[in-house]
């Protein structure tokens, strides 16, 4: 499937930009890349950009060239637009890569800030897609009055619950019918099962972790709200237990130090997270704040039980004592007594339960109609002459 736009058929949908912040595996690239492939595969025409090369790129690198991206798990990466995000020379080539589309959507915080910036003053809309908690990344008045300021740009703002489009609109006054509620949701073929032990070992093997122990995945960026560090008190107190963390940040280092840190294993960001979570008997979410986390919808489409703290919507993917278990924030011992227990029991069970559930109302299939919907309202009212 390609990447480049090319015309829908009969000029009768909408052509669709992905706008991502990076060319990562983070939780709304990984959404970005399934909802284009998606769109691809029912005909509609769909491009994916990424602002910037992944984070380890060099800034001074100079601009990749859209035609050499490599292959990640079958699917091109993402088109990169420039050294950073926000550079000028990014936001130039934002604005002409716009003109080849009808609707741009714009998956993460970064690239809110890019569009309003890139596309003021052009005929293309943006839809700005909210994935985490808007309580926490609106917390102090500056980020309130610059979300406001950028959002009030954006043709519609789409976000996970109900919950959430309140917290929006009343933080930033947006008008009614502005922002829409569609699911997080994933792609179930890019997360497959592990097919049994053998396919269980093979992929550890291939990460380089440990073949017969009990393998706990945590996936995030090590950073201060992901709580990295009661990850670690938990593994102090489960000594059976082998961590594999898939991520980096800010703290991984000073984390690395931690007593309990010789039975976790540093992966670093992974190109593709589905191989983790084959090779893990449970994910554990360790976080102050949340959406709904694309990490958790992953793991259960792969059918690996979860742990996590309760925070955000995270009750919308894991059903404690069903799917997993729901511990409250902050608490390390909670959290070990609850991994404990769901180790211990049927994992197979809740694994297959998790996956259930995860088909049932998460799988990116069942979300599509509304984007495209969405997509062709936006189009359809920025072709509308103005009064």
């Amino acid at each position: 499937m390609p990447d480049h736009m090319s015309a829908d058929p009969a000029g009768t949908r909408p052509r669709v930009l992905h706008l991502i912040s990076d060319s990562r595996r983070g939780g709304a690239q990984n959404f970005a890349r399934d909802l284009h492939r998606e769109l691809g595969r029912r005909g509609q025409s769909s491009a994916l950009c990424a602002l910037a090369p992944l984070p380890a790129v060099h800034p001074g690198s100079a601009e990749a060239d859209p035609g050499d991206c490599p292959d990640v798990s079958g699917l091109r990466t993402a088109a990169v637009l420039g050294p950073g995000r926000l550079r000028p020379s990014t936001l130039r080539a934002l604005r002409s890569a716009a003109r080849a589309a009808d609707v741009v959507l714009a998956h993460g915080s970064d690239t809110l800030a890019a569009c309003a910036l890139a596309l003021a003053g052009t005929r293309t809309p943006f839809v700005y897609v909210s994935v985490g908690h808007p309580r926490y990344w609106t917390a102090s008045r500056l980020r309130r009055a610059r979300g406001a300021a950028l959002m009030h740009r954006a043709a519609a703002v789409t976000t996970l619950t109900d919950e959430a489009r309140d917290v929006l609109e009343g933080q930033f006054a947006l008008p009614e019918g502005k922002v829409h509620v569609i699911p997080n949701s994933r792609a179930a073929e890019s997360y497959p099962p592990a097919d049994g032990r053998d396919d269980r070992r093979a992929a550890r093997h291939a990460l380089g972790l440990p073949a017969d122990v009990l393998l706990v995945a945590w996936i995030g960026a090590i950073a201060p709200e992901k709580r990295l560090d009661l990850a670690l008190d938990v593994l102090d107190r489960l000594p059976d237990v082998r961590l594999a963390i898939a991520g980096d940040g800010p703290l991984r280092e000073a984390l690395a130090r931690h007593p309990a840190a010789a039975r976790a294993h540093f992966l670093g960001p992974l190109p593709d997270p589905a191989p983790l979570y084959r090779a893990a008997d449970a994910l554990l979410l360790t976080s102050d704040s949340e959406g709904v986390p694309g990490a958790l919808i992953e793991a259960a489409l792969a059918g690996v039980p979860a742990v996590a703290t309760d925070v955000g919507w995270v009750r919308e993917v894991v059903r404690d004592g069903a799917t997993g278990a729901l511990v409250a924030p902050g608490d390390p011992l909670a959290l070990a007594e609850a991994l404990g227990k769901v180790l211990a029991v049927n994992r197979a069970g809740l694994g297959a339960a998790a996956r259930a559930h995860a088909l049932e109302h998460f799988e990116v299939g069942a979300v599509v109609d509304a984007w495209q919907s969405l997509v062709a309202e936006v189009w359809t009212a920025g072709a509308e002459p103005a009064d």
